[in-house]
């Protein structure tokens, strides 16, 4: 394990659900979430504070469904519950791995899960507990980049880190444009005046306004979170205020 102490004492990790899935076309990859949760481990043992935000791509997307005729409202509310499912597969691979943690839900489903409270939250991360946020912000229309902005502001994060499959944010899309170029440091205005897509714009700005820094790095590159932890910005892009 590097000698070298952490920059950041308490983070907020977002976790899209189809990093989850790893290289399948469906649902959570055991091996993935296992690797996960051996990198989360090392943070802890750093005495890093963490909060998860889980996205549920992997399982159910409710905006494709209202594409197709269903209402947004309850395909939003079915894409929350699907985060939930996440949420609970990844605290039984942090508890696993011998971490204390917290399932903290948006939605109320006491049999499963606690209820999101801040100052609950605040208390759990303070102890050295995981915190897995689940069910987005609550709402429908928002997000799980609206609600990890919103937890990384609430919590008074140091740091928000946006894990993808894709080392930072390029000029293109780097998977169909081989000549596309990584950014290593861009303005949150950068981000909204050339609509890069790093998150949905409401987070965006809700990072902007709270001045609130966000890096961008792949979660399946070994090592990396280790690295941006530790203060070093070369696995991704850095989003901030200009």
């Amino acid at each position: 394990m590097s000698e070298k102490k952490p920059a950041y004492k308490r983070i907020l990790l977002k976790l899209s659900g189809e990093a989850l899935m790893g290289d399948d076309d469906y649902g959570i990859k055991p091996e993935v979430i296992h690797s996960m949760a051996a990198d989360i481990k090392a943070l802890h043992a750093q005495g890093v504070e963490i909060g998860i935000v889980v996205g549920g791509g992997n399982i159910f997307r409710g905006a494709g469904l209202a594409q197709g005729g269903m209402d947004r409202v309850t395909g939003d509310h079915m894409g929350m519950l699907a985060t939930v499912i996440n949420g609970l597969a990844m605290q039984d691979a942090l508890e696993r791995v011998g971490l204390y943690c917290r399932v903290m839900s948006a939605m109320s489903i006491h049999s499963v899960c606690e209820d999101y409270v801040r100052r609950r939250a605040d208390r759990h991360l303070e102890k050295g507990r995981i915190c897995v946020f689940a069910a987005g912000t609550g709402n429908p229309f928002f997000t799980t980049d609206s609600a990890a902005a919103l937890r990384a502001v609430e919590l008074r994060c140091d740091l928000l880190i946006k894990a993808t499959k894709v080392n930072g944010v390029y000029t293109a899309d780097p998977m169909q444009d081989s000549s596309a170029t990584r950014y290593d440091r861009l303005s949150y205005d950068d981000v909204l005046d050339q609509k890069l897509g790093v998150m949905d714009q409401t987070a965006i700005v809700l990072c902007r306004d709270n001045k609130m820094p966000l890096m961008v790095c792949n979660v399946l590159e070994e090592g990396a979170l280790m690295k941006v932890v530790q203060g070093d910005n070369s696995v991704g892009t850095v989003v901030e205020a200009a």
